[in-house]
């Protein structure tokens, strides 16, 4: 974005995120100011620039909500839909980086560009730019990831950072000697909080739902819609509470035996009671 007029003697624009001004006349013409000078405080351009800039914020926030929820679903996108968002900051900013797998669910890329036909671009684990053009691409859920291991080290190599929390994020894989009629964790239960409404913050500034006396994080896993839930105790309740067990529930609220949870159901699930947990008040002289 170009400077604006804003009254005699000065120009302002959005520099980083944030409204900055400059001289148009005297000694200081053509330089950026170190601060907004009071004169410009109410000016109806600079109003309406931070009024933009607040959008913007607003705009990256939902274009990163966006790609996450496509992640931990492991959705199908359509590929001419990635290319045609990309010339945006926001959404290139949210897509940069991710690991990508189109036709062949064992050739993993990271996306790193898109053409006006429709293309992507991705370095490959050979290191090799690849393009690309199936239908749809998925950007798959680490958990669904051949080869993890490979793959951060290769990422860590380039110094690939994404703004979307993907292969490494904290993760956790399902045991294979589960009681077969069990239908819960308790393995972050037990966490005390000083309230309930301080415990259903933590939840909400995470990004889980709060809804009567559960947090919950809905994930679409195999093509079934599955809640992941963790008790937080009852609403308005103001006295000490703690962290109860952690359940997943199907469409219609039936309680899922742990053994036919999914895979990403019960990493997702396993995130938010560890997160929910981590923030528990741990008593002076007790181990964390």
């Amino acid at each position: 974005m170009g400077w604006l007029s804003a009254g005699d003697g000065y120009e302002v624009a959005l520099v980083e995120g944030r409204v900055a001004a400059r001289a148009t006349s005297g000694r200081a013409a053509g330089r950026q100011l170190k601060s907004l000078p009071r004169a410009l405080k109410d000016h109806p351009e600079v109003d309406r620039l931070r009024r933009f800039a607040e959008w913007l914020d607003r705009h990256a926030t939902a274009c990163v909500a966006q790609v996450d929820a496509w992640m931990v679903s492991s959705l199908p996108v359509p590929t001419g839909l990635l290319a045609r968002v990309w010339p945006d900051e926001a959404w290139q900013s949210a897509l940069r980086d991710l690991a990508v797998v189109g036709d062949d669910p064992d050739e993993v890329g990271f996306l790193r560009g898109a053409t006006d036909a429709g293309e992507l671009r991705l370095v490959n684990l050979d290191g090799e730019t690849v393009r690309m053009a199936p239908r749809t691409v998925t950007l798959p859920h680490p958990v669904l990831l051949p080869d993890l291991d490979d793959v951060r080290e290769f990422a860590a190599e380039l110094g690939m950072v994404q703004r979307v929390e993907q292969i490494h994020r904290a993760m956790w894989r399902r045991p294979v000697d589960l009681d077969t009629k069990s239908t819960e964790v308790r393995d972050f239960a037990g966490g005390s909080f000083r309230s309930r409404f301080a415990l259903a913050a933590r939840a909400s500034s995470l990004g889980y739902r709060v809804s009567g006396g559960y947090a919950t994080a809905r994930v679409r896993d195999a093509g079934r819609t599955v809640d992941a839930s963790v008790w937080i105790g009852e609403p308005y309740w103001e006295d000490q509470v703690e962290t109860g067990t952690l359940t997943w529930q199907d469409q219609d609220g039936h309680a899922l035996p742990l053994r036919e949870v999914g895979p990403v159901a019960w990493s997702e699930g396993m995130r938010m009671a560890a997160a929910l947990y981590a923030g528990r008040v741990i008593e002076e002289g007790k181990n964390a």
